[in-house]
């Protein structure tokens, strides 16, 4: 039977399918509310597809699947089948770091510590964290707060009533209350690491409100030492949750989500929130192999986060809507209020990993993030092709005087310095930064068509406004390159992108690496161009104040300067100093100027 066939005969019920290529490995695992509707989305004509699911079609030899009760079994089945499977088209999960967690150990005595390995050894685990500092933080917190063990002893009434050990120094300074010497009953050392997991599990409101009710009761009946205790747990808590108790969210449970989307790429940001309090946060990254829906990554991360965390809370804070729906699970999409500000917060988490993940790519592969970064600078402008060449110009001028331009260029989105050019102004008089850029556009690409034509720009900036970019498209027409090359202005005001025939300017992202990019080749041609101009008034300072003098030229000016080494100490030198180098005649004429 072809696919063709097996795929007419699939069931109108959720389920999960699995595509095989031709030597009978599993490619591509997908969910499906509907498996016979979902499937027959790949199988249409090829115009309709992207080139990387054309490709995951063309190697399909045989598809099988599997019926299930809901979507949210079909996205739980999906999770674990890509993770046995490795399907080459998935998304993939990027961040492959073994996580810290919270270890309380199922002994008569807990233990608690932090470890990177899950172990099926009775102890109850919480985590993972993202950050190893916070973990770390939670442990020196209940070990200043309560007197645990450190000791990997192990403990038990036989061994106490035994006296198989005896009190190391943590006993004698007061960090352990002695359990291995029966210093300590088993409920009450038990009753610290019940607190202990009620905290991890989000219970900070409840255990803090508790522990100022017992410091008032014992203050009332006068035992002020264990109302002293109390209260210094109750502020050893308080200070390790102010940051992250959030008073006016109430005693809430919530899970929140949010994703950024970046190409082929996802970086999402997860936080849990119990009793109004954030007790986790976790980053993860996201390879999509083929073209996915926004609602699927999301079904994806959350079913991840599930599979690593365990029971999500029955409300759920997203930007969008997953594609599955989840039984006793409400989906929230906030539009003011506090879960808007923990749906923010989360974005903001999200964002800073994105950020992350790029320098730490333009560092490890650098050629994939420049390829990034053009990309995004071609979509960002509305670009056919890819700006792998760049050019920028920038005019200037003092009140008209020594008119300059410059011309920076960048190749794989990086300066290429020994392809800068700098102009004289030859045809324009005064400050006419219009006409001036117009003459500038028209010799650099009229030069480029004699001696380079194939190695014309994708992209020109033109720094300034509306005027100038008018002037230089003015003469890109005139030299008949309007249809190879897409010239846009950058103003400084606002930074807007100024559009050749465009009323109204393009506000790009000012976090994007496309506005950064675009900012940093006018401040190059700005530094270029204003280093010329400086240069320029300056060498015409010196021919004004000394080839003004009758009988100085350049060869005397040039002896001059190398002599004395500025203006001012020429003007300063006597008479004598001067004719020892010019002679009596040009000495007194220098000396009278």
């Amino acid at each position: 039977m072809t696919v063709r066939e097996k795929i007419e005969l699939l069931p109108h019920q959720p389920g999960v399918y699995r595509y095989y290529d031709d030597k009978g490995t599993v490619i591509y695992v997908g969910k499906a509310k509907d498996l016979f509707k979902r499937v027959h989305q790949y199988f249409v004509p090829p115009e309709r597809l992207n080139l990387k699911t054309q490709l995951l079609v063309s190697k399909i030899a045989d598809v099988q699947y599997s019926v299930v009760e809901t979507e949210s079994d079909a996205l739980l089945l999906e999770n674990n089948l890509i993770k046995q499977y490795k399907p080459r088209y998935n998304i993939l999960l990027k961040d492959s770091k073994t996580y810290p967690w919270i270890c309380v150990t199922g002994e008569p005595f807990p233990r608690v510590f932090l470890t990177r390995r899950v172990e099926k050894n009775g102890g109850r685990y919480f985590g993972p964290y993202s950050s190893v500092y916070h973990a770390r933080a939670l442990i020196e917190l209940f070990e200043s707060a309560y007197p645990l063990r450190s000791c990997r002893l192990k403990i038990d009434s036989d061994a106490i009533l035994r006296g198989k050990y005896r009190p190391c120094l943590d006993y004698h300074i007061g960090r352990c209350r002695g359990c291995c010497i029966g210093k300590i009953s088993q409920a009450e050392y038990n009753s610290y690491t019940e607190e202990i997991v009620r905290l991890l599990k989000g219970g900070v409101s409840e255990v803090i409100a508790q522990y100022k009710k017992a410091m008032m009761e014992a203050s009332d009946r006068l035992d002020f030492e264990t109302a002293q205790a109390c209260k210094q747990r109750m502020e050893a808590l308080q200070r390790h949750y102010a940051k992250s108790i959030i008073t006016s969210a109430g005693e809430r449970d919530m899970d929140v989500f949010s994703l950024v989307f970046d190409g082929s790429d996802a970086f999402g940001n997860f936080l849990r929130v119990r009793g109004g309090a954030i007790i986790q946060s976790l980053n993860l990254g996201f390879k999509m192999q083929i073209e996915e829906e926004q609602g699927s990554v999301l079904s994806s991360f959350i079913a991840e986060i599930e599979q690593k965390f365990g029971e999500l809370a029955r409300e759920i804070v997203v930007p969008f809507l997953p594609d599955v729906e989840m039984p006793g699970i409400s989906f929230t999409i906030p539009a003011r209020g506090d879960k808007l500000s923990l749906l923010e917060l989360s974005a903001k988490n999200a964002k800073e990993f994105h950020f992350n993940s790029l320098k730490q790519r333009e560092h490890t592969n650098p050629g994939e993030y420049r390829q990034g970064v053009m990309e995004e600078l071609r979509k960002a402008l509305g670009m056919k092709e890819l700006p792998r060449h760049i050019e920028c110009f920038d005019n200037s001028n003092l009140q008209g005087t020594n008119p300059v331009a410059s011309c920076v260029v960048f190749r794989e989105a990086e300066p290429s310095k020994k392809d800068y050019r700098r102009f004289k102004i030859k045809t324009v008089i005064g400050a006419n930064d219009y006409a001036s850029m117009k003459e500038v556009v028209n010799r650099r690409y009229a030069r480029m068509l004699e001696e380079a034509p194939d190695d014309l720009p994708q992209l020109v900036v033109i720094d300034g406004g509306t005027g100038q970019l008018n002037f230089a498209w003015q003469a890109v027409c005139e030299l008949g390159l309007q249809d190879r090359m897409f010239v846009v202005g950058l103003a400084k005001r606002l930074e807007e992108v100024i559009r050749v025939g465009d009323p109204y300017p393009l506000f790009i992202d000012r976090n994007s690496r496309a506005l950064k990019v675009l900012q940093q080749i006018r401040d190059e041609a700005h530094r270029f161009g204003i280093t010329f101009h400086r240069s320029l008034r300056s060498k015409a300072s010196i021919h004004s104040a000394l080839r003004d003098i009758p009988g100085v030229g350049p060869k005397t000016e040039e002896r001059l300067m190398l002599h004395f080494g500025s203006l001012a100490r020429i003007k300063a030198a006597s008479e004598e100093e001067l004719t020892a180098l010019v002679g009596p005649k040009l000495a007194a004429q220098i000396a009278k100027s």
